[in-house]
């Protein structure tokens, strides 16, 4: 029912900032919780952050006070600001959507993007 693009990937220095955008489209009939996610090669994907429908944000220990998730749900976007960058920021960023779902906000995705490069080297 939802599509997810992502744009916004590229290269910066250590220290400077990126700002990643995810445009939903399709049939939205729900409402949606949107997180995103990141991996770098050899590991796991992991948890970055998310925003409800509600506003309530969450972040991992690692990017807290560093990376900031907004959303607009008119437009059915949603945007991470990452500031502050350093070299383990490096990964493929994914934004996801998730719906029907309560309570923790890190998990329970079901609709996933294609990613975006996020590398950070100086």
């Amino acid at each position: 029912q939802v599509q997810l693009v992502e744009s916004g990937g590229g290269l910066v220095q250590p220290g400077g900032s990126l700002r990643l955008s995810c445009a939903a489209s399709g049939r939205t009939f729900s409402r949606y919780d949107m997180g995103w996610f990141r991996q770098a090669p050899g590991k796991e994907r992991e948890f970055v952050a998310a925003i409800s429908w509600g506003s309530t944000t969450v972040y991992t220990d690692s990017v807290q006070g560093r990376f900031t998730i907004s959303g607009d749900n008119a437009e059915n976007t949603v945007s991470l600001q990452m500031n502050s960058l350093k070299p383990e920021d490096t990964a493929v960023y994914y934004c996801a959507a998730r719906s029907g779902v309560v309570g923790d906000l890190r998990v329970g995705y079901r609709y996933w993007g294609q990613g975006t490069q996020v590398t950070v080297s100086s």
